[in-house]
């Protein structure tokens, strides 16, 4: 209640100016216009975590301004396909849109990287990057051109590697492999063999049931548990290389961002954060059991070999590189994203992983 109370008071104080910051709360939301907007959710309801961290940033948004501000929310498909949020940001068919920014992959590859790209940033660095590593101002710079100002809007953390439904003992065994995956990592495992597809999660269960494709990657336990993957796809494989810390995205159009009160504005920064830490902790509370369950019911848990990973790591790099080398946008935010990826893991084998690795060991005793 006291970080809610925090809250409420900062947004406040930032719209109000040093003037006129005694005013109370009350009477500095009526001198304010109420402001509507639709929210487009690239995800259907029945994914509660993801869909769900939406439905608290509305309901923040509304609190911060004693109700001034009201967004409604809407999943995929009830304004317009999940992957066509960015677009219905873009033209003003809404004003703000969740999103995970691969999404927009064959656009420009440069998305990618407010989200995730193969053997990327970890959920802690990815925050760190766009919060205090220059990604926002990178970024924020990119989507310009789009007529779009992203936010951060969550995160799932590293990420699961797919349900296929035959073992995968060898990169061989990836040959012809027809999958769900998208963005980045589709372009890296078609080099490896695979024929990637891009499908909406409510298609995947049928896709997979159907044999019109043979694996699919979604999120983690939890998630993947709702879509019943493990009943036609059995092998559960790890790591998700492709998405070490995949983050979530608001995207504000422009023209309707400056029109905000700067109250306003502010809630709804605030909000965002708020989203953005509550999705990580959700997910980190909910998978544990959900792998357990998912267990009990015939998944069939594997590691994918260090030769496919070694492969996929290989031209994963060779992917990016080439991209560099013809995307003057791509290589603007690869070269500084790339040195801090570096750091970060150096930093990390120093404290976090050595510390995390022999936790892990010594539990299991």
């Amino acid at each position: 209640m006291q970080r809610r109370s925090f809250l409420t008071k900062t947004a406040i104080a930032a719209g109000a100016g040093t003037a006129t910051a005694t005013i109370t709360a009350p009477a500095l939301a009526q001198a304010q216009p109420a402001v509507s907007w639709r929210l487009a959710s690239s995800f259907p309801k029945t994914l509660d975590t993801i869909y769900g961290s939406a439905e608290q940033f509305v309901k923040r948004v509304s609190q911060l301004t004693n109700g001034k501000f009201t967004i409604r929310q809407f999943a995929a498909g009830e304004i317009v396909p999940g992957l066509q949020v960015m677009d219905a940001v873009q033209a003003g068919t809404v004003e703000i849109g969740h999103t995970p920014a691969y999404y927009y992959f064959g656009k420009d590859p440069t998305f990618a990287f407010d989200c995730a790209v193969p053997f990327g940033l970890t959920s802690r660095q990815q925050t760190a990057w766009f919060d205090q590593g220059g990604g926002r101002e990178l970024l924020r710079e990119f989507y310009r051109g789009y007529g779009i100002i992203n936010f951060m809007g969550g995160n799932t953390g590293v990420q699961m590697g797919g349900w296929y439904r035959k073992e995968i003992r060898s990169l061989a065994d990836m040959k012809g492999l027809k999958m769900r995956v998208a963005g980045f990592a589709g372009r890296v495992m078609e080099r490896m063999g695979v024929v990637p597809q891009q499908i909406p999660a409510g298609d995947v269960y049928a896709a997979l049931e159907k044999g019109t494709i043979d694996a699919a990657e979604w999120v983690g336990p939890y998630d993947d548990e709702k879509l019943g993957l493990v009943r036609v796809a059995p092998f559960y494989y790890s790591p998700g290389w492709w998405e070490a810390g995949p983050q979530l995205s608001f995207y504000v159009n422009a023209k309707e961002w400056d029109k905000l009160p700067k109250q306003y504005q502010a809630a709804l920064e605030a909000a965002s954060y708020e989203c953005h830490v509550g999705m990580q902790a959700d997910y980190d509370a909910k998978n544990p059991a959900a792998l357990a369950r998912l267990l009990k019911n015939g998944a069939k848990l594997r590691n994918f070999s260090k030769e496919v990973l070694d492969a996929a790591y290989k031209q994963s790099t060779a992917v990016m590189e080439e991209e560099a080398a013809k995307n003057a946008k791509f290589k603007k935010i690869y070269e500084p994203w790339k040195k801090f990826r570096h750091d970060q893991n150096q930093w990390a084998s120093v404290a976090e992983a050595a510390m995390q690795n022999y936790l892990i060991t010594a539990t299991r005793k």
